[in-house]
């Protein structure tokens, strides 16, 4: 028998480490050949590393959450044979010591939250009788004016005190001994207070968005602009379009109107759909509009991007949106498919709010963000009529956008949502 170390593998596109987020075996378990042994991320990619060989593993190199460089120890494998070079002359019982060794980690619970239940401080010795309800709802406590006093200034509501005199008359000592016992001591009848405390340790993708969005904020200059829009007429024009119901065409959202706005806004200014390199000092003004469409899943914030969005008709759009947030939420979603957008749409769909502050894709400088449509009376003609509103909230990199162009960009997606027929008319 001997050991064979299984390094992290170069997963491809020049990714010089990854985070470790899963592990499917344990220490002592038995595996196959091109059986999974862990799932690493490297950006918003989920790799599994399979065994190359069968055997047992004696050890793993690092606990979920960590950061493991291409090329270091994964796991340890006790295998047939006298296993690799470098290690077939250490003795097996020198193998935990070694300096190139890992100490053999306990073996952590994939994905799940750590849970600790923090131990209560140690009460305070408190006089019998002191605490709780100290009589029946309603019912007046008993105390001398000097007791009032002392109580009103401490800010003790003496109901709460149990008092040991006649007729549970509250003493001095009731309150001195409630007021050492903190008033998190005393609990309304029938509760008791929850000492619960729970961990959730931040790895994998939550740790990659929370890693990109502390970034974004920390080096672009954000600023955000928020206007309305009557989309009353788009609303009626999707709707037609929907109650068609033809085989070949997926149901219309709003999302595709508003990636063709878009694609129309960016081709008047360019500036708009590009990326910053802000330690190059270079702008890069795309030609291809590659629209990335925030999508929330059950493991956090992803952004599937819509390739050449110039080039695609509305139902087009509707369908390959609805194929890569399946994709996304399913886990299915591509390195490719995930990167490499020049444009964001972000949306809370019907828990849109009012107003919201989109924080920038960064290297992008724009992201349009939409709100829920609410129907209100607009004033219009002498009288006030019925109109579907929806505000779009954008926010800009203000190191290369200008307000002033911001919010003419904003104003054109405007104009090309409340008169739908021009999203269709070729300049």
């Amino acid at each position: 028998m001997g050991i064979r170390i299984i390094k992290l593998p170069d997963v491809g596109e020049g990714v010089a480490e990854a985070e470790l987020v899963e592990w499917h075996v344990e220490v002592g378990q038995s595996v196959l050949e091109d059986q999974v042994l862990a799932a690493v991320m490297t950006d918003k990619a989920t790799v599994e590393i399979p065994s190359p060989v069968a055997g047992t593993v004696v050890a793993l190199g690092a606990e979920v959450g960590g950061v493991l460089a291409v090329g270091a120890e994964l796991v340890r494998l006790e295998v047939a044979g006298e296993g690799d070079q470098e290690v077939k002359a250490a003795p097996r019982e020198a193998l935990a010591s070694s300096p190139v060794a890992p100490t053999p980690l306990p073996t952590p619970a994939p994905a799940q939250p750590v849970v600790a239940e923090a131990s209560p401080p140690a009460p305070r010795p408190v006089a019998s009788g002191s605490l709780g309800p100290p009589r029946p709802a309603g019912e007046k406590p008993l105390a001398s004016p000097a007791v009032r006093r002392r109580a009103r200034d401490a800010g003790v509501d003496l109901r709460q005190v149990r008092g040991s005199g006649p007729a549970g008359r509250i003493l001095h000592d009731d309150l001195d001994a409630f007021l050492q016992s903190g008033p998190a001591t005393a609990a309304p009848a029938g509760r008791a207070p929850n000492q619960h405390v729970e961990t959730v340790k931040v790895i994998g993708l939550r740790r990659r968005i929370a890693q990109k969005m502390a970034d974004s904020k920390r080096r672009v200059a954000h600023f955000s602009y928020v206007e309305e829009v009557d989309v009353t007429a788009l609303e009626e024009l999707r709707a037609a379009l929907n109650a068609e119901k033809k085989q070949d065409r997926p149901r219309l959202t709003l999302m595709p109107f508003l990636m063709q706005a878009v694609v129309k806004g960016v081709a008047d200014f360019p500036e708009m759909n590009a990326l910053y390199d802000d330690e190059a000092e270079t702008i890069e003004r795309h030609g291809g509009v590659h629209i990335g469409i925030a999508t929330q899943t059950d493991n956090g914030l992803l952004v599937p991007v819509v390739r050449h969005c110039e080039a695609r008709g509305l139902w087009d759009l509707a369908r390959e949106v609805a194929r890569l947030a399946e994709a996304a939420r399913e886990g299915r979603a591509t390195r490719a498919e995930l990167t490499g957008s020049t444009i964001t749409i972000t949306s809370l769909g019907p828990l849109g709010g009012i107003v919201t502050t989109p924080v920038v894709n960064r290297p992008e400088v724009a992201i349009i963000g939409i709100n829920k449509q609410v129907v209100r009376p607009v004033w219009q003609g002498g009288q006030f009529v019925p109109r579907t509103m929806m505000n779009l909230s954008s926010s800009f990199d203000h190191r290369v956008i200008d307000g002033y162009n911001a919010a003419r960009f904003v104003q054109r997606l405007k104009a090309l949502l409340e008169e739908p027929a021009t999203l269709f008319i070729e300049a």
